[in-house]
């Protein structure tokens, strides 16, 4: 007899709300005139962002594929063959520590709105975020000005060398040689700032400095910042949304850029994805998307701080027996 005894993790109540929850985001959408579409699950190429790692697959034709980590370059394809407004709740793969808001596969929610700057586009998401109930008020603040107001100074116009002093004052490791600054930059947002948001209160974080800005657009009238947000609730990130870039040869040096770093770190290469630049080289409209974790989201409804709380299945967690540690299943 099999000694495992298998039950969801999640209580019976949370999976309803979770049902439920997704049901509000298709008719928030249908509402509001996006389509909804899918989109393949692996891909010839990967992410070249080199914070993330993705799961790989060898076919048995010896080709190498790629589980996605969002949906977006295949949506960006959509949209430059003129689908209009879009969106998609599908899964996704990170290889990443497992922890109670990491989870390797989850559940993104990730649209696009045409002829949007990332400023409507947080509208969009606080008239989402009303639809489903979202318990908190949601501030919208610059990245300089939280960083004044918590930390005492704007890393995002200071030089190198502060920034780097500021970091290891506050217990940050890094080599003797100044490390890379998105690096630091990175650190001193995810390892200073948001500990010290009130936990309390959610924050629309707008205006990254340029070396954060992903593939988001640079700020025409302060050409050192990026239109890009996060919707954070503590240190969880929730949402990270860009005003896009649409130019081809853009995006082809970011990613080229973003492979250099990752040599630089020792981290493999991954090819770029010429039908995503090919579509963009097409034309794509001027137009801001976001992805946003439904499972962090849901954590948010519930009032709990487990991922786990959240989800039915974990099978790693059969491990230490510990499949029992969901709790009531009323």
């Amino acid at each position: 007899m099999n000694p495992l005894r298998w039950r969801p993790l999640a209580p019976w109540a949370h999976l309803r709300r979770r049902a439920r929850l997704l049901a509000e985001i298709r008719a928030h959408f249908a509402r509001t005139g996006a389509l909804e579409v899918e989109t393949p699950l692996l891909s010839l190429a990967g992410s070249t962002d080199p914070a993330l790692a993705s799961f790989t697959l060898r076919a048995a034709d010896g080709r190498h594929w790629w589980l996605q980590t969002s949906p977006e370059f295949a949506m960006k394809r959509l949209l430059a063959a003129g689908s209009g407004d879009i969106f998609q709740i599908c899964h996704a793969f990170r290889q990443e520590e497992q922890s109670r808001r990491h989870q390797s596969e989850f559940t993104l929610l990730e649209w696009y709105r045409v002829d949007l700057d990332h400023h409507g586009l947080m509208d969009d998401i606080a008239a989402l975020l009303s639809a489903v109930g979202f318990p908190l008020a949601v501030e919208r603040q610059t990245w300089s000005a939280l960083c004044l107001q918590h930390l005492g100074f704007d890393p995002a116009v200071a030089d190198t060398a502060s920034v780097a002093e500021f970091a290891r004052g506050q217990g940050a490791r890094f080599p003797e040689s100044l490390p890379d600054r998105t690096l630091l930059l990175d650190w001193v947002y995810g390892c200073a700032l948001l500990p010290r948001l009130p936990v309390d209160r959610a924050f629309f974080i707008h205006d990254f400095p340029r070396e954060q800005a992903a593939y988001a657009r640079a700020n025409p009238s302060a050409p050192w910042l990026a239109e890009r947000f996060e919707l954070v609730v503590g240190e969880t990130e929730l949402a990270n949304g860009f005003h896009e870039v649409t130019d081809a040869g853009e995006q082809r040096a970011r990613q080229l850029a973003e492979n250099a770093r990752r040599r630089v770190a020792g981290l493999p290469e991954v090819p770029l994805d010429e039908h995503f630049l090919a579509a963009l080289d097409a034309g794509l409209p001027s137009c801001a998307g976001v992805a946003l974790g439904v499972e962090r989201l849901l954590m948010v409804l519930l009032g709990v701080d487990d991922i786990h709380q959240v989800i039915a299945f974990d099978d790693g967690a059969f491990e230490d027996g510990a499949s029992d540690r969901a709790g009531s299943h009323d």
